[in-house]
């Protein structure tokens, strides 16, 4: 992306870029800002910035933010902010922006799909047809029901708790684990994600990963999850211990997975390739044209809000952040 040159008489609003804009921010925002990729800035230009867009999940370490000394606002396009060094921004009083609530409804609906696709195990049986084996071997062997599942979400949050009003619809019995109780929730709280996974016939992810959480779905909560048990990830890959979920698949362990996410993406285990009880996707549970048209609608209100100096619209201070 070519940034516009400097300029003093240029007065528009200098935003640091972590990475180029995606094509249809860059052309909604032109001549709103003046862009300067954080890899091309000079020492003047980076001690000026007072803004820090981060589109997708581009690093933000700490050596980033040192160039930048003026900096007051990390704003982030994509869900969670586990690519930023959040201790770094706590420390020096830094806003720090998400997008999340304009994915949320994607997330959800995405998660109850997959929910579905894994249980119904749709994507074997379409896999089935398109190979003739319908007409050369039979009907397709026949999966579990939806309704009426025991769901446990981890995570109560934005998306989290829009799954579980999609997936109480199904007569589905929701309970949740956090690391408190939402006393507005209808749902049943479980202290332990072990008890949640003992308890439950489906677990979903729906959760930030923190450090605190990484590798939280381990063995052990796969196998009290169980050899029925499905596990749908549309949080972080990071959430789950990656070789453990591959050998509990792979030995019946675990019944199924459905994955939206992975450890080190674009890479994915290529054991779960040739499962038929797991379903695969390419992180796109929070992309639609919808969700993008709204992630600019709060990329543009929080710049906008943020240089005119009234209350950022979409805003999680530091000390927040490990919700």
């Amino acid at each position: 992306m070519e940034t516009t040159p400097q300029s003093h008489a240029d007065e528009k609003p200098l935003v640091f870029l972590a990475q180029p804009l995606f094509p249809e921010f860059a052309a909604a925002l032109a001549g709103r800002y003046r862009f300067v990729l954080a890899a091309d800035a000079d020492s003047a230009t980076s001690a000026e910035a007072r803004v820090l867009l981060v589109p997708g999940l581009a690093p933000v370490t700490a050596q980033h933010l040192a160039r930048l000394p003026a900096l007051q606002l990390v704003a982030g396009t994509s869900v969670g902010v586990d690519h930023v060094d959040l201790d770094t921004c706590r420390s020096r009083g830094l806003s720090v922006t998400n997008a999340g609530p304009a994915f949320a409804v994607d997330s959800a609906d995405y998660a109850v799909g997959l929910v579905v696709a894994v249980l119904r195990r749709v994507a074997a049986a379409d896999a089935y047809v398109r190979r003739g084996r319908w007409a050369a071997d039979g009907d397709y062997p026949l999966a579990t029901k939806v309704s009426g599942k025991r769901v446990g979400i981890v995570g109560l949050g934005n998306i989290g708790s829009r799954v579980a009003r999609r997936l109480a619809a199904f007569g589905c019995a929701v309970s949740y684990h956090s690391r408190s109780p939402k006393p507005s929730s209808p749902y049943t709280f479980v202290p332990t994600l072990l008890d949640l996974a003992v308890g439950s016939d489906v677990l979903v992810l729906s959760c930030a990963l923190t450090d605190e959480r990484k590798y939280m779905v381990n063995r052990e909560v796969m196998e009290a999850l169980g050899k029925d048990g499905v596990l749908i990830n549309v949080g972080r890959g990071g959430l789950v211990d990656e070789p453990e979920l591959v050998s509990c698949l792979r030995d019946g362990a675990l019944g199924g997975a459905g994955l939206d996410v992975y450890a080190n993406e674009p890479a994915v285990p290529p054991e779960l390739f040739g499962m038929d009880n797991v379903v695969l996707s390419d992180h796109r549970a929070v992309i639609t044209p919808e969700s993008m048209r709204g992630v600019l609608e709060v990329i543009t209100a929080n710049l906008d809000t943020f240089f005119s100096g009234r209350p950022l619209v979409i805003y999680r201070s530091t000390a927040m952040l490990r919700l």
